[in-house]
């Protein structure tokens, strides 16, 4: 069963169709859009300060969420995929964003739209990133502009899977919730 923890009596919000998996962790001040999905061994932790995630936004296997005490939130938009094993911290990712596996995204880092990050990248401590890129390397350069077709091709198709794939278990969420109320 996923791990839903309040901090201080705030507990994490989750919109409608979300799926969390059960052994997930989510805890403290934490708001979550529609048709989100939170993958095995991912942790969200809003015990510091705040995280805010919009709609259609996937949150792969064993990636970590958080921010800095009373320092820095973290604000993730819309359809965005943050990939196995990455470290989103105390930073921003505007809408249409990829993150690859293992990224690492820094506190006051700003991440534009219809942006890559590449697998294993180090986004460091305060780089503003514009929209429409492809970043990678460590620490994490401009490689290129995002071509229109990987937009489609890649961060849209990307979130859409997740979201069907998030359909798979609704089964695993029905249970939970059954048990719950037991």
């Amino acid at each position: 069963m996923a791990l839903l923890l309040p901090v201080e009596g705030v507990f994490p919000q989750l919109g409608n169709n979300v799926f969390v998996a059960p052994n997930a962790t989510i805890v403290g001040d934490v708001v979550m859009g529609d048709d989100c999905s939170v993958w095995f061994n991912t942790v969200i932790r809003g015990d510091v300060n705040s995280i805010r995630i919009g709609n259609k936004v996937n949150v792969q296997d064993g990636a970590v969420i958080h921010c800095t005490y009373k320092k820095t939130k973290t604000v993730i938009g819309n359809n965005v995929s943050i990939g196995h094993n990455a470290i989103v911290h105390g930073c921003t990712l505007h809408d249409n964003v990829l993150i690859g596996m293992g990224a690492i995204i820094m506190d006051n880092a700003e991440i534009g739209s219809n942006t890559i990050i590449a697998a294993g990248a180090v986004v460091l401590e305060g780089t503003k990133i514009e929209a429409g890129v492809i970043y990678a390397g460590v620490p994490a350069q401009k490689i290129k502009d995002v071509p229109p077709e990987l937009i489609s091709g890649q961060i849209d198709r990307i979130a859409n899977n997740y979201v069907h794939y998030a359909s798979w278990f609704k089964e695993v969420n029905a249970l939970e919730t059954k048990r719950e109320k037991s």
